[in-house]
């Protein structure tokens, strides 16, 4: 069983983790594209065509998949300094709060890119000839994979707040 803590317990984290490793993957991609577009610029006498919106789209993927991971391991959307001043219920009750407006916000995203990836797909960069929508749709699927472990940890919160607390014996 899984534990409240950890969304999904084990195959979760396995995911999760996974995502974190394919985040640092894009993030080396879009190290290594940069190095080279600095080098064939200014070191060779060679543009490559495209190279330089590489790292830019994969810098959309690398947040998106990032804040996932992130949001997995409980490290978004906490001020630890303020919330661990109030009492548990108040702790729960600004988890509520702040998970809340967060899977408001990640719904909003999916909802507008129903419309927007589609219409995305029908345009090209100018480098690499890639379809923008495969650029645009980093955005609801990182929506999506941010709002599964933001929906469990707003479960949980929901069940401290509503559970009648019993005092320390």
């Amino acid at each position: 069983m899984a534990r409240p803590d950890v969304p999904f317990g084990r195959w979760g984290t396995r995911l999760y983790d996974g995502l974190g490793l394919l985040g640092g993957v894009g993030l080396g991609a879009m190290t290594l594209a940069v190095f080279a577009q600095v080098l064939f610029r200014h070191v060779f006498p060679y543009a490559v065509d495209g190279l330089d919106e590489a790292p830019r789209y994969l810098f959309v993927w690398v947040v998106m998949i990032g804040a996932a991971a992130a949001m997995h391991r409980g490290e978004h959307t906490a001020l630890s300094y303020f919330r661990e001043r109030l009492s548990l219920r108040g702790q729960a009750l600004a988890r509520v709060v702040a998970d809340g407006a967060g899977m408001l916000l990640f719904l909003s995203l999916v909802k507008t890119s129903v419309v927007l990836v589609p219409n995305a797909q029908l345009q090209t960069s100018a480098g690499l000839g890639l379809p923008l929508g495969y650029v645009y749709a980093a955005v609801p699927v990182g929506a999506v994979l941010i709002l599964l472990p933001m929906a469990w940890r707003f479960a949980v919160a929901v069940g401290e707040v509503c559970r009648p607390w019993r005092k320390p014996s």
